[in-house]
């Protein structure tokens, strides 16, 4: 029987999404991050499933702040970024940037991600073509650099943008509104832009998600990913200047925003 990986989402917290991933031929859970108890434990009960793993992308407590009394109800295993293993609670199994481990049935593959944090880490599903991606990216956006540089979150999102174009991207937040309200500020001359922009106005009129997002629409529309664009550089006044300052300078924009 081959195995299929089931992805559970659900919203919690102000803006936070959580996310269970179920392989049924082993019976085993994960939640990616905690970023509330109850929510999760809701989301369980109502799949019938048991937790049997967590999986962290980074240190923050609306995604580790759920691990210890998660661990102490379900004696689950918890998995994270080796780089924090001081800051994240209870980890079991610390994974290397690059490092291969086995969710059950399926290969999964974690990256060292900093920028948002100095040790955030995505996770890669290559088989399933599916990877989460915490606070690193967004639908349209990035994560503010609330510890690395604007190199490092460079470096960060072009490994994300290494990978299939068809991969979807569970990002830990509904940000997408407000995203897209700032990249037409910088990609106003974007015709994909501004009928995404479109498009998510209607999907949050009806409170839908926009998560999870594909990469190929994130390299048309994510201006975070786009500062080798020479609209948009012309429109900064920063032709001459590098992708690292033309990134930093729409960061700083949002932050202002």
């Amino acid at each position: 029987m081959n195995a299929q990986l089931e992805v559970h989402m659900f919203p919690c917290l102000s803006d936070n999404y959580g996310f269970l991933i179920h392989d049924s031929v082993e019976n085993l859970t994960a939640s990616i991050d905690t970023p509330d108890v109850s929510s999760i434990e809701d989301a369980l009960n109502q799949k019938g499933w048991q937790l049997t793993h967590i999986i962290n992308t980074h240190h923050h407590y609306d995604h580790a702040g759920g691990n210890l009394e998660l661990k102490k109800k379900t004696n689950c295993t918890i998995i994270g970024p080796a780089e924090d293993i001081e800051r994240i609670p209870g980890i079991d199994l610390p994974i290397e940037h690059g490092q291969e481990f086995k969710f059950g049935s399926f290969e999964v593959k974690g990256f060292h991600t900093p920028g948002h944090t100095t040790g955030h880490m995505v996770y890669h599903f290559e088989s399933e073509k599916i990877a989460f991606v915490g606070d690193t990216i967004f639908v349209m956006g990035c994560g503010r650099l609330f510890e690395g540089t604007p190199q490092q979150m460079i470096e960060s999102l072009d490994l994300i943008m290494s990978w299939p174009d068809e991969t979807l991207l569970y990002c830990a937040h509904e940000y997408t509104q407000a995203n897209a309200e700032f990249a037409i500020t910088v990609d106003g001359m974007n015709q994909d832009l501004i009928q995404r922009k479109s498009e998510v106005d209607d999907l949050r009129r009806e409170l839908i998600p926009t998560v999870p997002t594909q990469l190929h629409l994130e390299k048309k529309t994510n201006p975070f990913l786009r500062s080798d664009d020479q609209e948009i550089r012309m429109g900064l006044g920063m032709m001459e200047s590098t992708r690292t300052e033309v990134f930093a300078e729409i960061r700083n924009r949002k932050d202002q925003f």
